[in-house]
């Protein structure tokens, strides 16, 4: 478990540093923080070290530092992901981070990349050239992404605890919120507790232009169940095909340095 947050707007290093350092119990094993005078981004991380434990620390940026990452998660098909992206020129400095195949696959597929992605995860990407910021979770939103749209700020965050510590994030309790809480035994998304904050849903992306200030999201998967006819040997076949995929997971997730 990592955390990650940032904004957009006027120089504030203490704003950045106080989210930041409200997420460190996310991440216990480092910490890093960035701010870009070319775009007026800030970008922040705790880092819990799982892969690339030595070299991945982030924000962690492209080779000519126009794309940078603050990324919590973890990149199951990431070897995977490596090897096309070196067939298409692509130059590496590490040989195993999953976060570094974030930033290539990136520049490589743009807004597409989300969904050649296998994992957990909820990362937050700033593009110089294009001047905006790129945000994405993971299908089913196991990895936790607030927001924060104001006039003059763009704010984002791991925890809302974290988004709270920027000044321009309203605290106020949204009421609502409280209710649907009360009724479901949990906050649906894009619900949040504060007025004027949101939670970007699982299987969605998010960009904030930053010139606009405007930001727009996409979906880029859907939960569905396609109709079918069973076969008349289904449940041999429909108990192998589990059974492998199960194993198949298992395998991917205990990939790990530690």
């Amino acid at each position: 478990m990592c955390g990650i947050c940032g904004f957009v707007g006027a120089p504030d290093d203490a704003s950045l540093q106080a989210m930041t350092d409200a997420i460190s119990h996310r991440g216990p094993d480092g910490a890093g923080t960035k701010y870009d005078a070319v775009t007026g981004a800030h970008l922040g991380h705790r880092r819990l070290s799982i892969l690339d434990a030595p070299g991945g620390a982030q924000p962690l940026w492209n080779e000519d530092g126009q794309v940078g990452i603050v990324f919590n998660g973890e990149i199951y098909n990431h070897l995977e992901l490596r090897q096309l992206l070196i067939a298409k020129g692509h130059v590496f400095r590490s040989d195993h981070s999953d976060t570094e195949v974030l930033v290539h696959g990136y520049e490589e597929w743009g807004d597409q990349l989300p969904a050649k992605l296998s994992g957990m995860f909820a990362f937050a990407i700033l593009d110089r050239r294009r001047r905006r910021v790129f945000l994405a979770r993971d299908r089913f939103g196991k990895k936790p992404l607030y927001y924060t749209l104001t006039p003059h700020v763009f704010a984002f965050a791991s925890e809302l605890g974290a988004l709270a510590k920027h000044p321009a994030v309203d605290t106020t309790i949204d009421l609502r919120s409280v209710k649907k809480f009360l009724s479901y035994s949990f906050l649906p998304a894009p619900n949040a507790l504060y007025c004027g904050s949101r939670k970007l849903p699982g299987g969605h992306s998010m960009t904030y232009d930053i010139e606009t200030r405007t930001t727009k999201i996409d979906r880029y998967w859907r939960f569905e169940i396609d109709p079918c006819v069973p076969p008349p040997d289904a449940e041999r076949r429909w108990t192998d095909e589990l059974r492998g995929l199960l194993s198949e997971a298992v395998r991917r997730r205990l990939m790990s340095d530690v």
